[in-house]
């Protein structure tokens, strides 16, 4: 056989089949670019990283919650990857939570905290340590409690009584916080309470909050459709749907609605791979955090059969490269959206500070990363 010529091979890769060979391809990534690589990255920074206080410069009082979705992540990573060593140096990090740090523990009494059961409970599937368990499953079902203490709410008994945690308020970011916590608990037990709970949860917030765009307002009166808030649902329903047993009655409806959103955000990623701080705003800037998040949720949907290969992989291995392009030499990525309050005012969206490093985006590469190895 003749060699082909320059020309030749020059067709031969711009052969529609041989594009979207590439374009699917969700193993094979340039130098510097593969969730190993990556992923190690960023979760060697996280174990470099003190504990940090939330939107403040002063010392953490507790473990706040974007630190327990980097540090949960990390630990997804580390089972993927099968690396004991990383588990272990994760696991060494909590350690001081049961003795010196132990008031930074947070009180499960808001859904921003009752996340950080998530890390024990994981810490004790890959570990099968008690102590990890009792801490984690102590939550869980602290949250599905009676309500107590200073943050209850007249509306916090309405809740409880239909069989909801008391710590429901219908702010989309609930649907990870909730759902990570109840999830782990399941796949530390096997006891389906934990997740049955979850869902009857999250049809809820979807019923009373998604649009018929498949989005979510931040919130009811603000008519925006901002990225990391909707980040953290789409989040959610991807970890809520990889355990829910199929017999769940629930989970049609979460699935139906998993795809409508999935199905949104892909006529709205941008051209670099990611998706915008208003996610159907061109004017708005690009932001990392939400596009993380999204990228876990599609990745999932991809990798279980849920999502149409050949429509979502070229979204997903177009945002990761995206993503991994914004990781600095300290794999810090840029452009995530501070910590950010509801208000219905566009400007306040557009105007918000572009952050470096900040654990909100650092963890959904991690959870991404984990993804794409699982």
């Amino acid at each position: 056989m003749k060699r082909l010529n320059s020309v030749a091979v020059a067709l031969l890769m711009s052969s529609p089949c041989i594009l979207l060979a590439q374009s699917t391809d969700l193993k094979n990534w340039p130098k510097g670019s593969s969730p190993q690589e990556v992923g190690m990255r960023v979760a060697e920074r996280f174990l470099a990283t003190p504990h940090t206080n939330f939107n403040r410069p002063t010392p953490p009082t507790r473990i706040s919650y974007p630190e327990t979705c980097t540090w949960y992540g990390a630990l997804k990573f580390a089972r993927a990857t099968k690396d004991k060593g990383l588990t272990q140096k994760l696991a060494a990090r909590f350690e001081p939570l049961f003795k010196e740090e132990a008031s930074m523990v947070p009180v499960p009494d808001h859904v921003d905290y009752c996340v950080f059961g998530s890390v024990p409970l994981e810490l004790y599937v890959q570990t099968k340590e008690h102590k990890y368990l009792a801490m984690g499953q102590g939550i869980a079902d602290k949250q599905w409690a009676p309500p107590e203490g200073p943050r209850v709410k007249p509306e916090s008994y309405e809740y409880y009584k239909q069989g909801l945690t008391w710590q429901t308020r219908m702010w989309i970011d609930d649907m990870f916080m909730i759902n990570a916590v109840q999830a782990q608990a399941y796949r530390a037990t096997k006891d389906e309470k934990y997740i049955n709970r979850a869902a009857k949860e999250m049809v809820v917030y979807l019923d009373s909050l998604q649009k018929p765009n498949g989005l979510f307002y931040h919130a009811p009166d603000v008519p925006f459709f901002w990225a990391r808030g909707n980040g953290w649902m789409a989040a959610g329903m991807a970890e809520i749907l990889t355990s829910l047993p199929a017999n769940n009655p629930n989970r049609p409806r979460i699935m139906e609605r998993y795809k409508n959103m999935m199905a949104s955000l892909l006529k709205y990623q941008a051209p670099s791979g990611l998706w915008r701080q208003l996610i159907d705003d061109p004017a708005s800037w690009e932001e990392s955090s939400g596009t993380g998040m999204f990228t876990y949720a599609m990745i999932v949907g991809v990798k279980k059969g849920w999502l149409d290969k050949k429509e979502y992989s070229p979204a997903v291995r177009k945002a990761w490269l995206g993503l991994v392009s914004y990781l600095d030499h300290n794999a810090d990525i840029k452009d995530v959206c501070e910590g950010t309050n509801k208000k219905n005012d566009r400007q306040y969206y557009l105007d918000r500070k572009r952050v470096t490093g900040d654990l909100h985006g650092q963890a959904p590469i991690l959870w991404s990363a984990a993804a794409l190895l699982d």
